[in-house]
């Protein structure tokens, strides 16, 4: 199993600890992540830490397939991945409507139509085999009717990209595990619980299917975050853990349309995950905070004492050997955190 870092913090300023980044560099960790969602952008970010760094892989996790169409995502993509000397992973997400609509401005349409539309248009133009056409319910190319001139003609990119920089996708439904199976080469679950891969596993090998050629885990990378916090006091510890699950699981959709509520129930929490979005959606972020299971935390997350974090890793050490998890996504600001896991798994 490898390790990656997340790179980017959001905020009223752009935040990057590249003393940190150098420091997973050294201790032998695989990649770092950007992510992006109405603040700083999540390609110059990854290209300042590819800039500095000379090892790590550098990965957008993700960049949001709305914001940008597939040509110039192409283009940033093969940019960044030749300057880079072939280091750039391409992530991508079709984020929300809250974001899509609100904040960019364009419909959100249909998440998994874009996605495999994006991803067909992605390798057409990584491979260069003919001029670029397609035609489908999000994207028309070369474009035509109302608006147009008439005269967009088929092109061939100028720039040689390589033809399989690696494409993730972002997601934990059943629908969207399945399409990153088909059409991905790679999947960024929001949490894992590493010894229960059969949550995720029947939708990705779904995708397999569809895709055909024998493709399977070998060729497909499973890639979860989990957030490290090395900590005495454990309840301490648990805290910033329980406020992101409680604003994910209660309010990051509808109430009868909540992806993460729904996998916090498929992971074994479904009196709890009611209970989060009961208590969110009436404004009672304390307790919404408060009904998130200790048991939950530690499923998904490694929280605590470090020789507490040590026995956990078991679970993740061994999900790596049976090939369930490529890369384990690391959030943490703590060096001992991050040598305390180059140590144990590396």
């Amino acid at each position: 199993m490898k390790l990656g870092i997340m790179g980017a913090a959001f905020g009223a300023k752009v935040r990057i600890d590249l003393d940190f980044i150098r420091r997973a560099e050294s201790l032998g960790f695989d990649s770092a992540w950007t992510a992006e969602a109405y603040g700083n952008d999540a390609i110059t970010t990854a290209t300042w830490i590819a800039a500095q760094t000379t090892k790590l892989r550098v990965g957008t996790a993700i960049m949001q397939m709305p914001a940008r169409t597939p040509a110039m995502t192409a283009m940033t993509a093969m940019t960044l991945d030749q300057l880079s000397g072939g280091r750039f992973i391409l992530g991508l997400g079709p984020s929300g409507p809250q974001v899509v609509e609100g904040w960019h401005g364009v419909p959100y349409g249909r998440p998994l139509t874009r996605t495999k539309e994006y991803i067909e248009i992605l390798r057409k133009i990584f491979a260069r085999e003919a001029p670029l056409t397609h035609e489908g319910f999000h994207y028309h190319i070369p474009a035509t009717g109302p608006g147009t001139t008439g005269l967009g003609k088929p092109l061939k990119s100028i720039l040689h990209g390589r033809p399989d920089i690696p494409i993730y996708t972002a997601s934990i439904s059943p629908n969207g595990l399945r399409c990153a199976g088909e059409v991905a080469d790679g999947v960024f679950p929001m949490m894992m619980n590493p010894s229960r891969y059969e949550v995720l596993q029947p939708h990705i090998e779904e995708g397999f299917a569809k895709a055909g050629g024998g493709k399977s885990l070998d060729d497909f990378a499973v890639c979860p975050g989990v957030s490290v916090i090395i900590s005495d006091d454990l309840e301490k510890a648990r805290m910033p853990v329980k406020m992101n699950l409680a604003l994910y699981i209660g309010g990051m959709g509808a109430r009868d349309k909540n992806f993460y509520n729904d996998y916090a129930k498929r992971l074994g929490y479904e009196e709890a995950a009611e209970k989060i979005q009961n208590h969110f959606l009436a404004g009672e972020r304390g307790e919404a905070i408060a009904a998130v299971p200790d048991e939950l935390v530690d499923d998904v997350h490694l929280v605590g004492p470090a020789d507490r974090i040590r026995e956990r890793l078991a679970a993740w050490r061994e999900a790596g050997k049976q090939g369930w998890v490529d890369t384990m996504m690391v959030g943490a600001n703590q060096p001992e955190a991050l040598e305390l896991l180059a140590e144990e798994l590396l």
